[in-house]
Order: C-alpha cells, then sequence, then structure tokens
C-alpha cells in the first residue's frame, strides 16, 4: 500500500526547537501563533470560525527516529509508543486541541499551540466537546505520571 500525504499549510509558533517546548497544548497556556493555510484549501475554511477550539494534525518533520519503546516526557519509564504521544513514530504524525482566536484569511490565529515554528500541517478538524471530551476515561499509566509537573519537552526526541 502507497500513501500520499501532502500538507495544507504550516505552523508558525515561537518554539523553534522541540526542548522547552510545551509537551501538550493544556500546558501551552499564553502560547500563541499561527497557521498559515495554503491559498488551494482556503474554501475549506469555511464555518471554522464557530469554534473555540480545532484539532491541528501534523508532521513531526524534526522529530527522532521511530522506536516502538520510549520514555515519554511524562515518565521516567518506558512505555509502547503507542501508549505514548513521542513524536518518535512509524507515522510522525502529531495532534493538539489549540485555541482558535480568530481566522484573517488564511491565516488561524491560535493559543496553547505546543508545535514547533515551521511544522508541515496536514489537517484541521472541529474540536466538538460531544464527540472530543470522554470524562472519567481511564488513561492508562498516564494517570499516575499526569502529577508529575513536567509541562515542556526536553531534547530526548530530536534529530
Amino acid at each position: 500500500m502507497n500513501l500520499e500525504v501532502k500538507p495544507i499549510g504550516i505552523v508558525r509558533s515561537p518554539f523553534k526547537e522541540a526542548s522547552g517546548t510545551p509537551i501538550q497544548a493544556s500546558m501551552a497556556e499564553g502560547a500563541v501563533g499561527t497557521v498559515e493555510v495554503f491559498g488551494a484549501f482556503a474554501d475549506g475554511l469555511k464555518d471554522l470560525d464557530g469554534f473555540d477550539r480545532i484539532w491541528l494534525l501534523y508532521w513531526f518533520d524534526r522529530a527522532a527516529v521511530p522506536r516502538l519503546i520510549v520514555t515519554p516526557y511524562l515518565d521516567d519509564q518506558p512505555h509502547g509508543v503507542f501508549a505514548t504521544r513521542a513524536p518518535a513514530r512509524p507515522n510522525p504524525i502529531g495532534m493538539s486541541a489549540v485555541r482558535l482566536l480568530r481566522i484573517e484569511g488564511c491565516t488561524l490565529h491560535v493559543a496553547h499551540v505546543d508545535i514547533l515554528d515551521g511544522t508541515p500541517l496536514l489537517d484541521i478538524k472541529p474540536y466538538v466537546p460531544t464527540f472530543d471530551a470522554f470524562s472519567n476515561s481511564r488513561a492508562g499509566w498516564c494517570d499516575q505520571a499526569l502529577p508529575s509537573g513536567r509541562t515542556h519537552a526536553d531534547d530526548r526526541f530530536a534529530l
């Protein structure tokens, strides 16, 4: 099977390298950026301005080589990559639920951005709480690790 993925835009953020970047959008309070959607995809932005949050799907273009066992930012223990959000994945696809502040032409102004500057954008989807929020869900090893206090990346997954 041959898959072809093409970027639809570029994410702009204050983060130039992985180390020091917030590890999730929920930990990126105050971090603002923009999403530059390529003109060919402008019509796809119709009605997006009615959403408070959007999912950005992007390519981890500066992640380390894929690993099946990783030690994620939130823990000191190794886990299977599919039980983490580590960027060193077989298909380095990232996702972030950022806050949509406003849209100006093909530029989305976003907050709570946890993505490196210049990252290729693959897709945008609306965040719909009815679909995307499942209260009282178990979160595996994260249930114990989340209180760790770590909120920003180090260089463990950098090229």
